[in-house]
């Protein structure tokens, strides 16, 4: 005899329509899929007017609100993982517009036809290097998470002399008006006169922490720049305002690293050969 259904019970033998609202909104950059899910249990997610369960799928024509908020989510449809390395200037600020006027970055960004641009962390607007942009949301949290403690390493120029026990002090850690922070490694990189250089790795993406760590110490930063974000390294070529995007083989990498399942493509999806010279705006 065929079981009774009800309007809750899916059948197996029939496609599942839509896809969930956290992967949706997930690889749009909106927020993780634990940080949604954790907004569907609060209540702050409506679909259609009502409330949402972790199950729920999107489907065509669906109305979607966070927050009292419409969220257009069509546009984070199902696109190939992009990613770009953006060797950022000092005088940009990494957002979308500034009220001030101020350059940013996502106006140097090629268009997409889905989906958006997500910056991978920040840099203030004095800092010049490495940052990392994708389309890809999921991807963009996976690197920032706390849990992730994701290696940055800074070259920075500062004005006089360290002493060891100042470098060890900042290994060790120091209170900030946000809590304790440390570098966990400096190195001498060199420099003549006044000016020396030294090499930082932080793994926390706190606002400022760098300067915030020499400055605690009494140290003025006259230059910064990011050099490497994890396992990705500003290329030497790449000049700023420019950027480079990452290969097939480069984002099978990536994805290992932040411990997602790596993308299948086609052969027309690779990059061009041409990519793996910095590309000029």
């Amino acid at each position: 005899m065929k079981p009774a259904t009800t309007p809750n019970m899916i059948d197996a033998n029939q496609p599942v329509e839509g896809e969930r609202i956290q992967k949706v909104l997930a690889r749009g950059g909106v927020g993780s899929r634990r940080e949604i899910e954790r907004w569907i249990e609060e209540g702050r997610i409506k679909l259609n007017g009502a409330d949402v369960s972790p199950g729920t799928r999107l489907k065509a024509g669906d109305f979607l609100q966070i927050n009292g908020r419409v969220v257009h989510w069509e546009k984070f449809g199902q696109q190939p993982t992009r990613v770009l390395l953006y060797h950022k200037p000092t005088g940009e600020v990494v957002t979308r517009s500034d009220p001030e006027g101020r350059p940013v970055i996502f106006a140097k960004m090629p268009k997409l036809d889905v989906g958006r641009w997500i910056a991978v962390g920040r840099l203030d607007i004095n800092t010049s290097g490495l940052l990392l942009v994708t389309n890809n949301g999921e991807l963009a949290n996976r690197l920032m998470h706390p849990s992730t403690a994701v290696e940055r390493e800074y070259a920075v120029r500062i004005l006089g002399e360290v002493s060891d026990a100042t470098m060890e002090k900042l290994k060790q850690g120091v209170e900030l008006e946000d809590g304790k922070a440390k570098f966990d490694d400096i190195q001498f990189a060199g420099g003549e006169g006044a000016n020396k250089w030294y090499h930082v790795i932080v793994t926390e993406g706190r606002n400022r922490l760098v300067r915030r760590l020499w400055e605690s110490q009494e140290v003025t930063v006259s230059r910064l720049i990011r050099l490497r974000y994890g396992p990705v390294v500003l290329p030497e070529r790449l000049k700023t305002q420019n950027f480079y995007e990452l290969t097939g083989k480069e984002l099978d990498l990536l994805f290992d690293f932040a411990g997602m399942a790596r993308e299948e493509r086609t052969v027309t999806a690779e990059p061009e050969a041409k990519n793996s010279k910095p590309r000029r705006r």
